[in-house]
This record gives C-alpha cells, sequence and structure tokens, in this order.
C-alpha cells in the first residue's frame, strides 16, 4: 500500500491535459476498474480537473473486448485510453466495421505496448496510439507527449517537472543505450510522487536512496533522450551471460501472423541456468505443431538477435492477467520452477 498526500490530483494535470491531450468539451473513457489506480489515473483528477465529461461502463461479467468499438461509435467517445492487453484484442476485429471518426487521442498505459499493435491501430483508425508510464506510486512521469514525435515501442520523454534519470546499481548514470535503473529525482519531489510504502521501512528503504526514488524497472535511453522500458528487475532474463528483456521477445513474437498474444519468461535449464520460454495463444486457424514451432522461432532469431529467440514455446488457450489486464509473468515464472523442481 502506498500513501499520497494531497498533491497527488494536482499531479494529474500532467496526465490529462499534456498526456491525454483532454479539453472541456471531451467525452473521455479510460477502460479500467474503478478498484485499480488507473481508475483515479483516467476517471477521476485531472480529467475533471480539466473540465471534461468522463465516460464509465460497466462490464457485466467476463470483460468481452468487442463490447468496445461499439461504445466508442455510439457515444462519439472523442479521447481514449485502455491497456496494451485491449489494444491487442480490439485490432483482431474488423475495425473498418466502426466509424470511430470522433476519436481524436488514443493513449495506452500500464505495460510496453508492442510497435505491431500501434501500426495495426493506426492503419484502422488513422491514429497513433501514444504511450504513458507511471505506477501506483506516481502520476504520469514519463510519456508520449503529443507535441513529442513519437517513436513506436518507446515510453516517450519525461513528464515537466519530473527530473527521471537511467542509473546503474551504485547510483550512477548509465551511458546512452545502456540498460540501468529508473530513478525519479526527490530533490524536490514532483507533484504525483508518492510519500512512502505504508508499514513497509525495508522496502522504503531499498526504494529512496540518495535523493532518488526507484521505480524497480529496467530502462534505457537514446542519444535523443527517448526512453525505452526493458523489464521489471523481476522478468529480465538472464541467460548464459546475456540480460534478456521480454518486452522485445514478445513483440517479434506477435508480429508473426499465427501469434496472437505472446508472454515471456525465464525457465530455469541446468546448463544455461535461464533460457528463454515463451507461452504462446495462437490465432484462429493456426494450430499447434512442431514446424509452427520451428517458424516461429526463425521469425524472432531474424527479427532480433539469435540468442534471444525463445528456447521452447508453449502454446496455451489464454493468459493469466490481473483485473487491468496486465500479463501476470509471476505465475508463469513459478509453475516453470515447480516444474523444474519436479524432475529434479
Amino acid at each position: 500500500m502506498v500513501l499520497h498526500e494531497h498533491s497527488y490530483p494536482l499531479g494529474h494535470i500532467v496526465t490529462a491535459q499534456l498526456w491525454q491531450d483532454i479539453k472541456h468539451n471531451d467525452l473521455h473513457f479510460t477502460v479500467a476498474d474503478t478498484g485499480w489506480a488507473k481508475c483515479a489515473w483516467g476517471k477521476i483528477f485531472g480529467q475533471w480537473i480539466e473540465g471534461a465529461c468522463i465516460f464509465v461502463y460497466h462490464f457485466d461479467g467476463k470483460f468481452q473486448a468487442t463490447e468496445v468499438l461499439p461504445l466508442l461509435e455510439k457515444y462519439q467517445i472523442t479521447t481514449f485510453c485502455c491497456p496494451p492487453t485491449i489494444y491487442r484484442m480490439l485490432i483482431l476485429a474488423d475495425l473498418d466495421r466502426f466509424d470511430l471518426s470522433s476519436l481524436r487521442h488514443c493513449t495506452s498505459a500500464g505495460e510496453p505496448l508492442n510497435p505491431e499493435v500501434i501500426r495495426v491501430w493506426k492503419e484502422g483508425t488513422g491514429l497513433t496510439i501514444c504511450e504513458g508510464y507511471g505506477q501506483t506510486e506516481t502520476a504520469c512521469c514519463v510519456a508520449a507527449f503529443p507535441n513529442v514525435e513519437p517513436r513506436p515501442g518507446s515510453m516517450g520523454k519525461p513528464s515537466p517537472g519530473w527530473k527521471i534519470a537511467v542509473h546503474d546499481d551504485d547510483g550512477k548514470p548509465v551511458a546512452p543505450h545502456e540498460e540501468g535503473r529508473l530513478g525519479i529525482s526527490t530533490e524536490p519531489c514532483p507533484p504525483g510522487l508518492f510519500r512512502e510504502y505504508i508499514d513497509n521501512p525495508e522496502e522504503n528503504k531499498k526504494s529512496f536512496v540518495n535523493g532518488w526514488y526507484y521505480t524497480g524497472d529496467k530502462v534505457c535511453v537514446d542519444d535523443d533522450g527517448y526512453y525505452w522500458f526493458v523489464g521489471r528487475d523481476d522478468d529480465v532474463i538472464k541467460s548464459s551471460g546475456y540480460r534478456i528483456g521480454p518486452f522485445e521477445v514478445e513483440s517479434a513474437l506477435i508480429e508473426h501472423p499465427a501469434v496472437q498474444e505472446a508472454a515471456v519468461v525465464g525457465s530455469p535449464d541446468r546448463i544455461r541456468g535461464l533460457i528463454v520460454k515463451a507461452f504462446v495463444v495462437l490465432n484462429k486457424g493456426f494450430d499447434p505443431s512442431e514446424s509452427l514451432v520451428k517458424d516461429i522461432k526463425s521469425y524472432v532469431k531474424r527479427t532480433t538477435a539469435p540468442y534471444k529467440y525463445p528456447r521452447e514455446i508453449e502454446f496455451v488457450a489464454e493468459l493469466p492477467k490481473t483485473i487491468s489486464g496486465k500479463i501476470k509473468r509471476n505465475e508463469l515464472r513459478a509453475a516453470e520452477l515447480q516444474k523444474y523442481l519436479n524432475q529434479k
């Protein structure tokens, strides 16, 4: 549990006004359960401060992405935000069947958005999905703002008022394109940054160090100041001396025509320590086979780097997700570890 102060709503002015580009006459729809921090991000503080109207819809039973597109058309939603998982579902529909001309700005947050999804959504709507980065602990602190030329796959650039840096494990800045820890300066503390984890002094001590809050995310920054997500500390796979971020591999996987969704984790291996394993949900019309496994592996090798391709692929009917749509990689990792232990 995190403790915010009363500047938190003001921090979301950046979220709504600058990232979501919300004006007072907009009808804004953020797909988020009211029990999650994304509700504060997209349904309450910043949007109301800007004077916008908030669209709320109750999904009865299991969430169905097919319900969203008719809503956008019928109620003429102007600004829209949802997690990457939902965008991945929406692009499977025939977007040409819906009149989405009222939409003028689309955003996504919660986890990285694959470049392939951005490409297909733009082909269908004419709009580029602008990514935003933050946590329950923060407001929007890195984003693809409307005045910043978007780079598909990039988180964007730091929000105004937020001093962001990439540090090594000793708290020293790393060079461009080098992986490191995402740090947020607390001197001064920007509006929207939390104060502490409640009743958790150990986590506070680990996260707040020498005037910086470390988010627990691995990123890199390019020569032009764009930030790129690598993975959560726990998600980064260390295999045969290489450090492999799951997001890049997942993005390559879903570019393959057979792949609808994918999750990549490290699976224990006696020789390499960990191997890259992919859990894949197939598109309709494709069936699991050894030849398909080989084809998918070859595609990833060509698209990323030879050492990053998944050594093992398991086809599944669906991926475990949180209510907000994030893939539960920790559950997949735990299952792989238990399977490994049972074999010993």
